[in-house]
């Protein structure tokens, strides 16, 4: 297929009940638990800022702080909380990513829980040693007589359909690596403010990885009230029997509307499992899976060769090799810079899946 016609299918990719984007994906929306009660109709954003409400309300010693996050923030999602809660409370901070974790980990460590925002998850570098030799190792290192746990990074993270090579990424992976620390991602408003509720008050250091392209165009009937969703379990989001589909974050959306296409084109049933955590992840749900299916595809948005996928695949080797019937795929970002006018090719859209899910199918 030319190029021309790979990009016109890119840009303009369209599901009838879905919401349109830059990278051409169709948000599918979740119906929350009857069992958490009344709910409003709330974007990814909102219910991100619900949660940290609900946090500070109930829990007087939590402080956020970060860049600009006094006014709401530039994705506002701490909007109304510095006059709700006071400025000892919700405050800016110097622009230094290094110096934000290090504050955070000191009121961490003196009992304070701590909600520190990495403005854009490619500028949480310069508190990577903070982050990898500090707040995952001060438990470890004191013999659990000190511990940060209190603290909770959130960054916002991955492809926003604009945001070229520095507001782009997604570096799970580098910190999937470190024991001592949580790695979270959503996938819509509903699992947002569950995840975040339970990572700010888990007494382990979690980074939350907030997928900005949802910010504002992912909405659901989101429960009012205070939940909690558990950590280190994976969602089968939608079931089936002939392949298994791993992803998180924003890729869930992808992966669903493909187990369609793939049903509808293919008469091939797909199985859509959400990671959620990234560290430490289920990998019991995962091996469940393909000891049922047979075959298995890892989509995400990181670079491919050391990609978290390429742990799942490792895994899943391991544990499921006598009921592999294909090669595991894998379908992600490529080995480059994130680029800005390339990136409908850059990511792991719908047809790059569809193809993964052919060659699956196919093999022999």
């Amino acid at each position: 297929m030319s190029c021309g016609r790979l990009l016109k299918r890119a840009l303009t990719s369209v599901k009838k009940d879905g919401i349109r984007t830059a990278a051409g994906f169709a948000y599918i929306p979740q119906t929350p638990n009857p069992a958490l009660g009344e709910t409003t109709k709330l974007n990814m954003f909102q219910s991100i800022n619900s949660a940290m409400d609900i946090a500070m309300e109930k829990d007087s010693s939590a402080v956020l702080f970060g860049e600009d996050v006094a006014f709401g923030g530039v994705f506002r999602c701490s909007l109304g909380l510095q006059d709700k809660y006071g400025s000892a409370r919700v405050f800016n901070t110097p622009l230094t990513e290094q110096g934000i974790i290090g504050f955070g980990i000191g009121v961490a460590a003196a009992g304070t829980t701590a909600i520190a925002e990495i403005q854009f998850a490619d500028y949480i570098y310069p508190g990577f040693d903070q982050i990898v030799n500090e707040a995952a190792k001060y438990r470890y290192r004191s013999g659990n007589e000190y511990n940060c746990g209190g603290l909770t990074v959130r960054a916002p993270w991955g492809a926003v359909g604009h945001g070229a090579l520095y507001h782009s990424q997604s570096p799970e992976a580098f910190f999937a690596h470190v024991p001592g620390i949580k790695v979270v991602v959503p996938r819509g408003p509903i699992q947002a403010k569950g995840l975040l509720l339970s990572c700010i008050r888990d007494q382990n250091p979690c980074i939350f990885f907030e997928p900005k392209i949802l910010y504002r165009m992912a909405a659901e009937e989101v429960p009012v009230g205070d939940y909690t969703l558990p950590l280190s379990q994976a969602e089968v989001v939608r079931q089936g029997s002939d392949i298994t589909m791993i992803g998180w974050g924003t890729v869930i959306h992808v992966l669903l509307e493909v187990a369609t296409m793939a049903e509808e084109q293919l008469g091939v049933s797909c199985e859509v499992i959400d990671l959620q955590t990234i560290m430490p992840y289920d990998s019991a749900t995962i091996e469940k899976s393909v000891q049922k299916t047979g075959k298995a595809m890892v989509v995400h948005e990181a670079p491919l060769t050391q990609g978290f996928g390429a742990e799942i695949a490792a895994r899943i080797q391991e544990s499921c090799f006598l009921h592999l019937e294909a090669p595991i795929q894998r379908v992600t970002g490529w080995d480059t810079p994130f680029a800005y006018i390339y990136e409908p090719f850059y990511l792991p859209d719908k047809w790059r899946c569809f193809e993964a899910v052919k060659k699956l199918r196919d093999f022999m």
